[in-house]
């Protein structure tokens, strides 16, 4: 699958666009893409789920790093 010419930013603001109130039909001409590909986008990148996305994976490092500084502590091992 080729990469998007569009950043992940630019997808959630065309998002916001239309939930503000300006017809999806428009911001897909503006933007050059298909009716199909915006809704693809919609189920993908919705706004909340972009952020509970970044939430969970700043969760999931600190939490490698807690585990890690766990394991070192029972093994003995001091940074």
């Amino acid at each position: 699958m080729r990469p998007s010419k569009f950043s992940e930013g630019q997808i959630v603001e065309s998002l916001r666009q239309v939930r503000a109130g300006a017809p999806a039909v428009d911001v897909c001409r503006k933007l050059g893409i298909t009716q199909t590909t915006f809704y693809r986008w919609r189920k993908k990148y919705d706004a909340a789920a972009v952020n509970e996305k970044r939430e969970v994976r700043t969760l999931r490092e600190e939490n490698h790093k807690l585990k890690e500084m766990v394991a070192n502590l029972l093994l003995g091992k001091l940074p």
